[in-house]
C-alpha cells in the first residue's frame, strides 16, 4: 500500500458505498438513512494497478464538540490529518450545500491533497450540482456512481500521479530489509548513516513509558508535548538530528496497550500509526518503565520488533528513582534472558529520559546494534564453523537416518539470513536449529539481531543414477562389439 485516501462529506453523500466498491466487498453498513458509519473503517483498496488503503469516516456536521455527532467530527478529522489524500464526497443531485463549503474551507487547510468528487452523478438531472461543485475551490470535480461503479476511471486518472509521489517517498523513507549478499562482496563494508540517508529508529512502549520525553531530551529541546497524562502522543513523530555524530531519524510513537483495553477509535489509530513506525524502522528502542518492567505488552512489542527483523534494543526508563540499582538491574537481566530468548544478547540499557543519564551508552547501543543488523560472514569461515558445531553436537537421525549439513552460505544481510545445504530439512527439529542460531550470535559477535535460518533440501548426487544397469547380456554385447586386438 503506497498510500491512504480518506473518503469524507456531509452524511448520506455515498462514502461508506464507495467504500465498498473499492475494496471490492460489502463491509460498511450502507443505509438511506444518514449517520450510519460512526466509526472509522479501513480496507486495503484496488483501483486499476493502483493499491492503497481507503478510510471511510462518519459524515461531516456542524455539531457542538460534545454531542456523539461532534466526538465522530473530531474523529473524521483525525483520519484527515493522518490520510495521505482526502476525497471530498458531495451529492451531485441535492448540489452543494452550505455545510459542504463550511467543510471544504477546512479541507484546503488542514489536508494536503484534496481530490472533488460529485457523488450520484448519473444522468442529466445531477448536472446544476456538478456545476455548481466548482465552486467550492477545490478544482474539477470527479463526476461519479459508486452505486453503479461510474467515473472510477476518473477517479483513477486523478490518484495516479499522486501515486508516483506517494510511491517515491515510501521508496526512500523505507529502510533497506533483506539485501542479497554477494558472495564476493562477503567483506563489503555496511551502510554507514548520512545526513541524507540517516539511520531510522524507533521508540516504541506502553504509554507513559517515558517515550516523549527521551527524544526531547536526545534533541535537547521541547519539540514534543509531554506530561503525567497517558496517551499524549498520538502520531508517530519523526524528527531529524545529529546524535553525538551518528546521523538518526527518530521516530516517537503512540504508546501501546493490550488491545482488549484499547477501546478509542483515536488511540486504534494511533496504535497502528505505531506500528508502521517499527516498519519503517532500521532499530528499534523497546522503552520499558522501570518500576514494572517487563508487563505482557512490552514482551509482544519486543516480539513485533523480532518477528519485522529489526534490530532492538532494550531501554529501560526511569532509572534515576531506583534505590538498589544493582538487584534491579540483576533481576532485569535474568528476565530478559527467560521471557525474552529470540532477542537474546539485545543490549539491555538503564537511562533516565528526565535527567539524561545513560543517553550516550543508549547511542552507542544503538549505533552497535545497527552494525550487527548489516553484518556479512565469509561462506568459508561459515563452513568452518558449521563443521565444529557439526562435530561438537551431530544432528539427530530420525527413523535412523541421520541428517547431513553440507554447506552453510549467507544470503541476506538486514537482518542476517543464513542457508544451510541439509537432507531431509523437513525433519530438522527447531531446537537444533536454535541450537545453530544461539551459536552463530556467539560465535560471530551478532547479539540480539534477529537471525534468519533456513534449511534446503540438497540431496546427493548419484554418478549412476540414470545409467542402465550391466546384465550378462548387455556385457557380452558389449565385448563383441568391442574391436579385436589380435591377442586372440
Amino acid at each position: 500500500m503506497t498510500f491512504s485516501l480518506a473518503i469524507v462529506g456531509r452524511p448520506n453523500v455515498g462514502k461508506s458505498t464507495l467504500f465498498n466498491r473499492l475494496v471490492g466487498r460489502r463491509l460498511a453498513l450502507v443505509d438511506d438513512q444518514p449517520g450510519v458509519t460512526r466509526d472509522l473503517r479501513e480496507g486495503a483498496a484496488r483501483l486499476g494497478d493502483l493499491s492503497f488503503t481507503v478510510i471511510d469516516t462518519a459524515g461531516l456536521e456542524q455539531v457542538s464538540d460534545e454531542s456523539l455527532q461532534g466526538r465522530m467530527r473530531q474523529l473524521t478529522e483525525r483520519a484527515v490529518d493522518m490520510a495521505d489524500v482526502c476525497l471530498f464526497l458531495v451529492d451531485a443531485r441535492a448540489g452543494v450545500t452550505p455545510t459542504d463549503e463550511v467543510f471544504a474551507d477546512i479541507l484546503r487547510r488542514r489536508a494536503d491533497h484534496v481530490l472533488l468528487a460529485a457523488n450520484k452523478a448519473e444522468g442529466a438531472s445531477a448536472d446544476a450540482g456538478v456545476y455548481e461543485a466548482y465552486g467550492l475551490g477545490l478544482g474539477e470535480p470527479i463526476r461519479l456512481s459508486a452505486e453503479h461503479g461510474e467515473g472510477l476511471n476518473e477517479l483513477y486518472s486523478a490518484l495516479a500521479p499522486l501515486a508516483e509521489v506517494f510511491a517515491d517517498r515510501a521508496e526512500q523513507e523505507a529502510p533497506e530489509t533483506d539485501v542479497a549478499v554477494d558472495a564476493d562482496a562477503a567483506d563489503a563494508p555496511a551502510r554507514v548513516p548520512t545526513p541524507d540517508k540517516p539511520l531510522q529508529v524507533a521508540v516504541v512502549g506502553r504509554p507513559n513509558a517515558g517515550k516523549s520525553t527521551l527524544v526531547n531530551t536526545i534533541l535537547g529541546e521541547d519539540r514534543l508535548l509531554t506530561g503525567p497524562e497517558a496517551g499524549i502522543t498520538r502520531d508517530a513523530i519523526s524528527v531529524r538530528l545529529d546524535w553525538s555524530g551518528l546521523p538518526v531519524r527518530i521516530f516517537d510513537t503512540a504508546g501501546m496497550r493490550k488491545k482488549s483495553r484499547v477501546q478509542d477509535k483515536v488511540e486504534k489509530l494511533s496504535v497502528a500509526d505505531a506500528l508502521r513506525a517499527v516498519r519503517f524502522a532500521e532499530v528499534v528502542v523497546v522503552l520499558l518503565d522501570a518500576a514494572i518492567p517487563f508487563e505482557q505488552q512490552d514482551l509482544r512489542i519486543a516480539d513485533l520488533a523480532e518477528r519485522e527483523g529489526r534490530a532492538v534494543v532494550v531501554a529501560v526508563n526511569k532509572w534515576d528513582v531506583e534505590t538498589d540499582k544493582q538487584d534491579k538491574l540483576r533481576y532485569l537481566r535474568a528476565e530478559f534472558e527467560r521471557l525474552l530468548p529470540q532477542l537474546r544478547g539485545a543490549p539491555l540499557v538503564t537511562v533516565s529520559a528526565k535527567t539524561g543519564r545513560g543517553l550516550d551508552r543508549l547511542r552507542d547501543a544503538v549505533e552497535k546494534a545497527s552494525e550487527v543488523w548489516n553484518r556479512r560472514v565469509p561462506t568459508a569461515q561459515l563452513n568452518r564453523w558449521l563443521s565444529e558445531m557439526v562435530a561438537a553436537h551431530p544432528p539427530p537421525a530420525p527413523g535412523g537416518r541421520r541428517i547431513k549439513l553440507r554447506y552453510m552460505t549467507q544470503v541476506k544481510t538486514r537482518p542476517p539470513g543464513f542457508v544451510v545445504m541439509c537432507s531431509h530439512p523437513d525433519k530438522m527439529p527447531e531446537s537444533y536449529t536454535r541450537y545453530l542460531v544461539n551459536g552463530l550470535r556467539e560465535d560471530f559477535d551478532m547479539p540480539g539481531t534477529p537471525i534468519r535460518l533456513t534449511m534446503r533440501s540438497q540431496a546427493a548426487k548419484n554418478p549412476y543414477k540414470g545409467k542402465k544397469k550391466a546384465t550378462p547380456s548387455r556385457l557380452r554385447k558389449h565385448l563383441k562389439s568391442r574391436p579385436s586386438d589380435g591377442r586372440g
